[in-house]
């Protein structure tokens, strides 16, 4: 619901700050006193196109500052989130585009600059403006079939799901088929290697283990006569570790003779214990680097082997043992993908079938659904001087190629304004006013069904008056109980129904001319009124009719 509107330095505006409500607001004013202004300015916050034409003579910009209350809006809740801009609970949605007087401009939402292209789209969830030349709302025939599935209630999350579940079978389908049609077409080439594979049959992590082991034996060869000169130096009776431990049993039998014998002792016995530790080590590394020229060149020929069937299916050693798991289930797919697939056919058909019989519901539903909302609306277009206009909801079959998640239709809202004339959209044949009252009967007769949360209406009332004019503002004042609305209008009977009147009024120095609005008390709503019935002079005639108007509603 738009709940404020800020204008510095557009057009005729000098500095403006309105507050609106929910229900039926007017806006009233003599010819060329600037209502139109009103209508670019909150145009600008809704992401119109921005004309250098609309800054104040003199100034240097021109600033439109529009605030919304949001609570409980799914749509625009999705649209900030998918955007980035932070939207504190309770508090306003601020729209901020400024214009410079260069022809520059900048937008920002809540002061996060924004593009136009956000704007617009935030602008069709917030609010409607229906006039001369609208071409979104109701007019857009994009949005009708949305509308009458509200209107009817008709399932259509049911149909949504068919669909899913049809396109979900019919890529199994293709998936499978396809698998199979490259299975075939490479099935000796996927035999020959499935073979090969198998009988290499390559092991997880084989070739580091291989490379490793080659590295150690490679380097065993190369240290062997070191480590045989280092065993000769450690073993025999003459070999090193001997003779220590013969001087360690001399040493024992006299170190009781001097302190200094006993620490020599205790010295020769620890060097008796590293050496034996030196050759434990040095045995074990002469068994982890053992050279065998037969084993190596086992793991040599194994590696080349492994290695050569990596560059031949262009993945990595390590990949071949997955490698083969895919062929071999490609293989089985193979061997069985007649059955699995003549599986799968006969489940995407069913799929089809009940997608059909769900969007065929549908269509039933939208059939009876576009009768009664035909109706509801011809019951409203006689009130408004159109009877002799007709409604018609087109539910028309789409080609196969187009169905959807929204079933099988095409739905479009029709007229025809003059009898044995044909029916067509809204836009091609209606004009004006005309225009504007064939959304209101719509407007009212599909109720809460969809739409902005806030509505325009501009001068709906031109070139009617009388019962006609009662008829728009009785059918307004109805609609504006569950939206808010603002309605440009010349018509007495449309004014006297709002619950909030504002006057628009020009004023002018001699030298420079100003707009202003505000928002009128009891009195002089009265006043202005009977001034819309008498014209500039105000009669006591027209007070009292006035007074009337207004005791009605």
């Amino acid at each position: 619901m738009l709940l404020s509107l800020a204008i510095r330095d557009l057009v005729l505006i000098e500095a403006l700050d309105l507050d609106f409500h929910r229900g039926l607001g007017v806006l009233t004013g003599e010819t060329g006193a600037g209502k139109s202004i009103l209508l670019d300015a909150l145009g600008l916050a809704m992401g119109a196109r921005a004309d250098s034409g609309l800054v104040r003579q003199g100034a240097e910009r021109a600033l439109v500052i529009a605030g919304f209350d949001v609570a409980g809006h799914a749509a625009v809740a999705a649209l900030l989130g998918d955007n980035d801009i932070a939207q504190e609970p309770g508090e306003p949605l601020l729209i901020r585009r400024q214009v410079r007087a260069d022809g520059g401009s900048r937008a920002f939402v809540n002061d996060q600059p924004v593009s136009a292209g956000l704007l617009r789209d935030l602008g069709v969830l917030l609010v409607e403006i229906h006039g001369q030349h609208d071409d979104r709302g109701l007019i857009n025939p994009k949005g009708h079939r949305d509308l009458l599935d509200s209107f009817g209630r008709c399932d259509v999350a049911g149909v949504a799901a068919a669909w899913r579940g049809w396109q979900a079978a019919e890529r199994a389908y293709a998936d499978a088929n396809a698998a199979i049609d490259t299975a075939l077409r490479d099935r000796d080439l996927l035999e020959h290697n499935l073979a090969e594979l198998t009988a290499f049959m390559p092991q997880p992590g084989e070739e580091a283990e291989l490379a490793g082991d080659r590295a150690a034996m490679q380097k065993g060869e190369r240290l062997s006569g070191d480590i045989a000169d280092l065993f000769a130096t450690f073993e025999g009776s003459k070999g090193a570790l001997a003779q220590l431990r013969g001087a360690a049993r001399k040493l024992d039998r006299i170190a009781e003779e001097h302190p200094l014998l006993n620490e020599a002792l205790e010295a020769l016995d620890r060097s008796v214990i590293e050496a034996d530790d030196a050759e434990a080590k040095l045995r074990a590394a002469s068994e982890a680097l053992t050279y065998d020229s037969v084993r190596l060149d086992e793991m040599e020929r194994r590696l080349f082997d492994l290695r050569a069937l990596a560059r031949k299916h262009n993945v990595a050693g390590d990949a071949l043992p997955d490698l083969l798991a895919r062929m071999q289930a490609d293989w089985a797919a193979l061997e069985s993908g007649g059955a699995n697939l003549t599986a799968l056919d006969k489940a995407r058909h069913a799929a089809k079938a009940a997608y059909v019989s769900a969007a065929e519901a549908l269509s039933s539903e939208r059939a009876k659904a576009g009768k009664a909302l035909d109706a509801a609306v011809q019951g409203e277009l006689i009130p408004l001087k159109l009877d002799a206009a007709r409604f018609r909801t087109l539910v028309d079959p789409l080609d196969e190629t187009r169905w959807g998640p929204s079933g099988m239709d095409h739905v479009e809202f029709l007229i025809s304004t003059n009898p044995g004339s044909d029916f067509a959209p809204l836009m091609k044949i209606a004009s004006g006013g005309e225009l504007s009252r064939f959304i209101l009967a719509l407007k009212v007769a599909l109720a809460e069904q969809g739409g902005a949360e806030t509505m325009i209406f501009d001068e709906i009332d031109r070139g009617v008056g009388g019962a006609v004019a009662s008829a728009i503002g009785e059918r307004l004042a109805r609609l504006a109980l569950t939206t808010q609305l603002l309605v440009v209008t010349h018509s007495p009977q449309v004014a006297a129904r709002g619950a909030h009147h504002l006057l628009i009024a020009k004023t002018s120095d001699g030298t420079v001319a100003r707009t202003g609005v505000r928002l009128l008390d009891d009195a002089d709503r009265k006043e202005e009124i009977a001034r819309m019935l008498s014209g500039a002079e105000i009669t006591p005639e027209a007070r009292a009719q006035a007074d009337r108007l207004l005791e009605r509603v």
